[in-house]
């Protein structure tokens, strides 16, 4: 059983974005591992117990740069942050141990393309959970792992991210059984060049709107220990103002992008910053997409108010006109949760203590509709879909991943942001404040990446869509109907299980 705990956890750290050695096709080792770990296990216990580490493993050498946000820039001690990625792996490693007691029943009673095709449903509705209950992390989603084989996630526009997961993990479990049940075999290689085909049949064929819209994005670079002291902020307003101009004569830029929190002051007061900003817009003629921290007077009297994480729409007559408040936010980091019962603070205190927005709609800029999603907004589908309902034409994804330092998380990050410009068929810009900076086609192509660690400005034309993909036309559909298909078809074989063994 160890080896094939090793199996899964090393192939996860394989096929995951990292900075030694990137290879997508063993991520499969983690579905892989798992059911096989599940099929030889003598009880469900042992199965439970087996993935459960494989799992807890898999996820400390994805989440190892938790450590960083949680020391360096939360000043917690070494003590408090290094068991941090531990944690959060432990948590994440039960859907696993789960998945993995799944196939141990199910083996009892379900053989060959059967099993696979549960695999893969049970595995989409662990992604799903993970990605929804308790908040929500799915950073391991399976899928992200292939964002850099733009030929295979394109299955993600008609089954989301999500599914295709699932249909990778079959794919896995029918490579695992193929010595045993040989139409498995024939099942792998149908799956694989079903992916394959697809993926470059949509590459090839797919007709694409020729860009015409202008951006600029602008990379300050700035330290993250520095930006919130006082005495920097004229300096930060004045690096970002001096990239953007160099921009704008440039390339003309029909509208300038900073990302999250680039602005370390609150842009709604009146201040010089705010100012200085405003001027910018209006004397360069450019609107500007800028981060900045905002607040809401509760009462005046007890100077009671909350904080929001925020996007704001700077016009290019220097008019401060729309926002967006950043709805999923990230727990233990910008708010803590349960937090009467549990015995610390947050463990990011320099991230801020805030609350999330509620129904916020695209920012329109001439004839573009920007979907929100800051930071690490962007892994959840959800929120893509839901900015595409409410008319968004593109994607925008302002992020500040300089929390990550020089580690796997900004290169994970991004892979999983591509999958929501695949699933939405909508062309995605994200600016970083130290990269990945990147514009995605909505093939999730990278039409232009960044560099990481030094102040620079991407531009590049994208196109304002309106066609929605398959995958956003029946998203509530899959979202509802796989777990409950899931469960319908476990319950079924815990019922047979339980009448084989009442019999015998």
């Amino acid at each position: 059983m160890l080896t094939l705990v090793l199996i899964a956890a090393v192939g996860t750290w394989i096929g995951f974005a990292n900075p030694l050695f990137h290879f997508p096709l063993a991520a499969l080792a983690l579905p892989l591992g798992l059911t096989w770990i599940g099929l030889r296990a003598t009880s469900a216990g042992n199965a439970f117990k087996f993935a459960w580490i494989a799992g807890l493993l898999a996820g400390i050498g994805i989440f190892y740069w938790v450590v960083i946000p949680v020391q360096i820039y939360g000043g917690l001690p070494w003590y408090v942050a290094l068991p941090c990625p531990a944690l959060l792996a432990a948590a994440l490693a039960v859907y696993y141990a789960l998945f993995a007691v799944l196939m141990h029943v199910a083996g009892q009673r379900v053989t060959g393309i059967p099993l696979c095709l549960m695999a893969g449903l049970a595995w989409s509705t662990m992604e799903l959970g993970m990605g929804t209950l308790l908040s929500g992390f799915p950073w391991m989603t399976l899928a992200s792992a292939f964002t850099p084989w733009t030929f295979a996630i394109q299955g993600a526009s008609l089954i989301g991210a999500y599914g295709l997961s699932g249909v990778l993990a079959a794919l896995a479990v029918a490579i695992l059984l193929y010595s045993t049940y040989r139409s498995t075999l024939w099942f792998a290689v149908c799956m694989a060049a079903l992916i394959t085909g697809f993926g470059v049949y949509r590459l090839q064929f797919m007709p694409q709107e020729d860009p015409s819209y202008m951006v600029s994005l602008v990379q300050g670079n700035i330290d993250q220990a520095l930006k919130w002291e006082p005495k920097f902020q004229a300096a930060t307003v004045k690096e970002y103002a001096s990239l953007s101009l160099e921009a704008i004569d440039r390339n003309h830029p029909e509208l300038v992008i900073w990302p999250e929190t680039a602005m370390p002051f609150y842009l709604q007061d009146v201040s010089p910053f705010q100012k200085a900003v405003k001027l910018f817009a209006h004397d360069t003629h450019t609107p500007i997409v800028t981060g900045s921290p905002a607040y809401k007077v509760i009462d005046l009297k007890k100077r009671d108010y909350v904080l929001f994480n925020r996007a704001w729409l700077v016009d290019d007559l220097g008019n401060v006109t729309q926002s967006y408040d950043k709805e999923h936010l990230v727990p233990f980091g910008e708010y803590m949760p349960l937090e009467e019962y549990v015995p610390f603070k947050k463990l990011v205190q320099a991230a801020g203590d805030f609350k999330p927005g509620t129904d916020n709609k695209p920012l329109v800029i001439d004839s573009v509709a920007l979907g929100m999603l800051i930071c690490y907004e962007g892994i959840f589908p959800d929120l893509a879909q839901q900015q595409v309902e409410r008319g968004a034409t593109a994607l925008l994804n302002i992020s500040n991943d300089a929390w990550f330092g020089d580690t796997s998380a900004p290169k994970q990050h991004l892979d999983l942001t591509v999958l929501r410009a695949v699933e939405q068929g909508r062309w995605l810009v994200r600016c970083t404040n130290n990269g990945i900076s990147a514009f995605v086609d909505p093939l999730g192509r990278l039409a232009l990446v960044g560099g990481q660690f030094r102040a620079e400005t991407l531009s590049a034309k994208i196109a304002p869509l309106k066609e929605t993909t398959p995958y956003h036309r029946i998203h509530d559909d899959i979202t509802f109907y796989t777990p409950l298909l899931t469960l319908a078809l476990f319950a079924w074989v815990i019922i047979g299980v339980s009448r084989k063994t009442t019999t015998g």
